[in-house]
């Protein structure tokens, strides 16, 4: 009833961008056949970030068979790249009908859908949770449906966790076998594809900013160029905003008297500010940058990304102090600024002062892959 009361809706959103590809083969399972294979190692994993972080894991697996569901149009992008069936994990009701016997499903973060552990584990497969995390803003609503989830954990295995503290929480929703790993992010390879030549000023990237940060970056460093040499490269989240962002920064660049350059048409930093309107450029911006404003965080909505990149091409990072879906990354990233939106610019002057953002600590995961596959 509810899918067929939303179905303007659906059919209105799979027009977008964002959404032109999953929304067909999730809703309406376009071009999304079930897999070919059988007892296979099934992962599911929801975007772009879980998708990367599946590398290491699929290094150890070795030549198994291997299939892959995602959420988003990102998430299955990066996931088509490895040796695998990929295909969207498709809508719940359809999943009695989709899916087929696999030897292990392999669930990632907190992908928790009811069906998909339910009619997997009927059909045979083992069912996983790895880098399982409960964030502090959800833990209220987790508990409050704690009979649900309490139902959905019984189709669970083991479970590998980030934390005591996610730990803790499993527990109080009545799950088993839990096992602390912390996060397996600390294990992916983090490289650049391309080698740019770093301008003689100070770099400043915007990477991963969401609606509304990057007029805050902007006017931010529109006041900071007052004192200082710098260039300020803006790399949205999603490319569909790409055409919004750069409408925005040529506003705050015209008044200013600054030059703005589109990346895709001049790949260079001869501009004062560079929208970056090209997916997979993040780490190859990063190795050239001096200081990393990391987006994602400064809304309350979105709770952050990775910090591991700009910190291993030893950005100065500065970030939003709304990063509850990456908390457990940044306990192991040193000489980070935490601020609101309108104190950017006294972060950018205090960044001068600052070391550069470190990790210091790293995750083994053959021995937790090896446990999953011989379980």
């Amino acid at each position: 009833m509810l899918y067929l009361i939303a179905l303007p809706l659906i059919v209105y959103l799979a027009f977008k961008q964002k959404y032109k590809e999953s929304i067909p083969a999730r809703f309406f399972l376009f071009k999304n056949s079930p897999f070919t294979k059988q007892n296979a190692i099934w992962f599911h994993v929801c975007s772009l970030g879980e998708a990367r972080a599946l590398k290491p894991i699929l290094d150890l697996v070795g030549k198994k068979d291997v299939v892959i569901t995602t959420i988003t149009q990102t998430g299955q992008a990066e996931a088509s790249k490895y040796d695998a069936e990929v295909r969207y994990l498709p809508y719940e009701m359809f999943l009695p009908f989709w899916i087929k016997k696999q030897k292990l499903l392999v669930v990632l973060e907190a992908e928790f859908w009811y069906l998909l552990f339910a009619v997997a584990f009927k059909r045979g497969a083992k069912v996983v949770l790895l880098n399982a995390r409960i964030s502090d803003k959800s833990v209220k609503k987790y508990l409050q449906f704690g009979w649900f989830y309490k139902k959905l954990l019984s189709y669970v295995d083991t479970l590998y966790v980030q934390s005591e503290v996610d730990k803790n929480r499993f527990i109080a929703l009545g799950a088993r076998n839990i096992e602390v790993i912390g996060n397996i992010k600390l294990a992916g390879e983090i490289n650049k594809t391309k080698e740019y030549e770093k301008p003689e000023c100070e770099l400043i990237v915007a990477g991963s900013t969401h609606e509304g940060e990057e007029k805050s970056i902007i006017k931010a460093f529109v006041e900071y160029r007052k004192s200082a040499d710098a260039k300020l490269v803006v790399v949205p989240r999603h490319p569909e905003r790409f055409n919004g962002v750069y409408d925005l920064l040529e506003s705050y660049t015209k008044e200013a008297d600054l030059k703005l350059s589109r990346f895709s048409e001049k790949a260079d930093f001869e501009a004062d500010v560079i929208l970056v309107d090209m997916m997979g450029e993040l780490n190859n911006i990063y190795a050239v940058s001096d200081i990393a404003i990391l987006g994602g965080a400064f809304k309350e909505d979105v709770g952050g990304h990775n910090p591991l990149e700009p910190a291993f091409f030893n950005c100065k990072i500065i970030t939003g102090k709304h990063f509850f879906h990456q908390k457990e990354l940044f306990k192991y990233v040193h000489h980070v600024q935490y601020v609101e939106p309108s104190e950017i610019h006294r972060a950018l002057r205090e960044a001068k002062e600052l070391p550069p953002s470190m990790v210091e600590e790293t995750i083994d995961l053959k021995p937790i892959v090896n446990k999953i596959l011989n379980s």
